[in-house]
């Protein structure tokens, strides 16, 4: 019997390492193989051009720690990988879905302002997907009627400002979830099908060559969601207007028309002949005036982009002969400490893309020694021209040192050019959540809090300078760029008084505040509220879903999240884990959380002016006075709000 024991117990024991040796050896398979999650990503990697945004995804990091992602663009939930969110990281290349498809949770994703081209891919591929962001880049050709079809969990499609072309898909009104559908900016022709869902909140099909009557269930939308469409008609737009019926008519009449018709005819295709030749001719004797001062664009392929090259051309040549009464044709100088260039040298000066936004491109290009950036808008057509002018006096005249200043600008009816100064740290969005390498360390604190300053503090003196209501009217991370100090510079300031307004109303930030939301106007407090998301972006490194909603959802906002976060006793989850140089500066981090919520406050009465903003950041500082605060005894922080609820905070170490 003891014999029997000691080889029961020796079986056990036995039985015990074998279990662990087999444990250890599975995780290191594990480990030298990566996860299914992470050799999807990669894969889905290597088919991308110009994938330098996302060089930081490293095989040996898992991508998501629960609701924490360790790999840029990446949208983590419970573990495992909701989405991907990769936007102005200036992506081509071929979108691979087969390598998403096996990812079981994976739900959003959004490729905006980038530039992929060519046709739609088969995103029925990924049949469980509810968002799919694909505006601001340029997708081509017609999309297959069943293209949406399977897709029954899509509630989000965002295809604006790309070069769609036919009939828009049928399978989209068989869509039972679909909230949101964004089609403008295309050329899409045809009738809108007939969407019935309930649940649709905003469609938008401006700009294209749509034709028709507008569906009932979409008669309840703005017409600014139907501009641009000639041949559209009924509520909200004006009525249809039915042919008249065709009448029997005896054949002597129909003779008699007959005749009339063809000698409507002949004098047409002789006008349009004489019109034809003279076309020639003109075209004939301003190419030959172009070609002695410039080059021809296939001689500049490695120029601006060859399409705007030959758009600005003919511009030039069709009003050389009306240059007493114009100046299209060159640039206007708002700056003195420029060394002054034309037009011919910008647009035959080495130019490279920085990026696609909403309202256009942005190039660097080097001018006569110099670095200069040069952002194109096309929907700034509404306004007049002597109003556009003058609009552009006043910004030049503009000087602050956290204000980037407007150099020079280039005015023509459908498009217009602003030149400024180029910042060698490119935007803060790219320092938040753009590519850097692991090793890297992310924005220090007190150039996070530098940055904080210098942005309020240009703010003040626009609110000081201009009398309008948010004087910014577009604050957000991509438009605060960074000098070689770090010192932040506004940038695409004031720019709401000559935006059009249908365009201005989809995509600048002044119209997805609460108070537009709820009043359908702005107020002297919008930019604050603007300013609040923004401080609260880079306290906490995430991309606000605010800079992606068409309008204010409290649900998709930053504010909500954090508020939420901090009522769960959960604020040291809230602060971004890449700040560097936090040790004796909780308190003052603290503090800053409080001021961005207070600006962001919904109740318009509640939120913080910009007097009080200043004032309240101005004595912040890189550490906290009293280094006891930080002692083991130290981990809770009590702050106040603008009412008696206050804010209460625990920081764990």
């Amino acid at each position: 019997m003891v014999m029997a024991a000691h080889v029961a117990k020796f079986a056990r024991a036995t039985t015990s390492s074998l279990v662990l040796v087999l444990a250890f050896v599975l995780s290191i398979v594990v480990t030298s193989f990566g996860s299914p999650d992470s050799d999807a990503l990669l894969k889905f990697k290597d088919q991308l051009a110009n994938n330098g945004a996302i060089n930081s995804w490293n095989p040996s990091v898992k991508p998501c720690e629960w609701e924490r992602s360790n790999w840029v663009g990446v949208l983590c939930l419970n573990g495992s990988i909701r989405g991907l969110q990769l936007e102005h990281m200036a992506l081509s290349g071929d979108i691979d879905l087969d390598a998403l498809a096996p990812l079981p949770s994976f739900r959003t994703l959004s490729l905006m302002d980038n530039n992929f081209d060519g046709p739609l891919p088969d995103f029925k591929k990924l049949g469980k997907l509810k968002a799919l962001y694909l505006s601001n880049n340029r997708f081509s050709g017609d999309i297959p009627d069943n293209a949406f079809e399977g897709m029954g969990s899509l509630k989000r499609l965002y295809l604006a400002n790309n070069l769609l072309t036919g009939k828009i898909p049928s399978s989209l009104a068989t869509l039972s979830k679909l909230m949101e559908l964004k089609l403008e900016g295309n050329q899409f022709q045809g009738q809108i099908p007939n969407f019935q869902q309930k649940s649709m909140k905003t469609v938008n099909v401006a700009s294209n060559e749509l034709e028709g009557p507008i569906p009932e269930a979409l008669s309840r939308l703005s017409p600014h969601s139907f501009a641009g469409n000639k041949g559209l008609c009924g509520p909200p737009l004006g009525p249809c207007i039915p042919s008249p019926p065709s009448t029997p008519k005896s054949n002597g009449k129909k003779f008699s028309i007959l005749y009339i018709v063809i000698i409507i005819l002949i004098v047409l295709l002789m006008l349009a002949a004489i019109a034809f030749a003279f076309l020639l001719f003109s075209r004939k004797k301003c190419k030959s005036r172009i070609q002695r001062t410039a080059s021809s664009p296939e001689e500049n392929s490695n120029k601006m982009v060859a399409s705007y090259y030959r758009d600005v051309h003919r511009e030039l040549s069709e009003t050389s002969s009306h240059a007493k009464k114009a100046d299209h044709g060159k640039l206007t100088f708002l700056k003195d400490d420029i060394e002054k260039f034309d037009l011919q040298d910008l647009l035959t000066a080495s130019a490279e893309v920085l990026g696609s936004g909403t309202f256009g491109s942005s190039y660097k290009a080097v001018v006569v020694g110099q670095p200069v950036v040069v952002k194109r808008y096309r929907h700034m057509s509404n306004v007049g021209r002597e109003e556009f002018h003058e609009h552009m006096r006043r910004l030049g005249r503009l000087k602050h040192p956290n204000l980037l200043p407007l150099a020079a600008y280039y005015n023509r009816r459908d498009e217009k050019l602003l030149v400024t100064e180029f910042a060698e740290n490119g935007s803060l969005a790219s320092h938040l959540h753009g590519n850097h390498s692991p090793e890297e360390d992310g924005l220090h604190w007190h150039i996070r809090l530098k940055i904080v300053k210098g942005v309020a503090r240009g703010l003040a003196f626009l609110y000081n300078e201009l009398p309008i209501i948010a004087p910014h009217g577009h604050l957000k991370s991509s438009n605060v760029l960074l000098d070689d100090s770090f010192e932040p510079l506004l940038t695409d300031y004031a720019l709401r008084p000559v935006v059009n307004p249908e365009h201005a109303h989809m995509f600048m930030m002044a119209y997805k505040s609460p108070e537009y939301a709820q009043q359908s106007r702005t107020s002297n407090k919008t930019d604050i509220w603007s300013f609040g998301i923004l401080i609260l972006e880079m306290l906490t490194g995430k991309f606000p879903e605010n800079y992606l909603t068409p309008c204010y959802n409290s649900d998709a906002d930053l504010a909500t999240w954090v508020n939420n976060m901090v009522k769960e006793k959960r604020t040291s989850e809230v602060f971004d884990k890449e700040i560097v140089g936090t040790k004796y500066s909780k308190g003052e981090m603290i503090k800053l959380l409080k001021i961005g919520l207070s600006c962001c406050e919904e109740d318009v009465e509640r939120r913080l002016d910009i007097k009080e903003v200043v004032e309240k950041i101005d004595v912040l500082k890189e550490g906290d006075e009293d280094e006891e605060l930080y002692g083991s005894e130290g981990n809770a922080y009590s702050v106040r709000g603008n009412d008696q609820e206050g804010y209460s905070f625990t920081v764990d170490r």
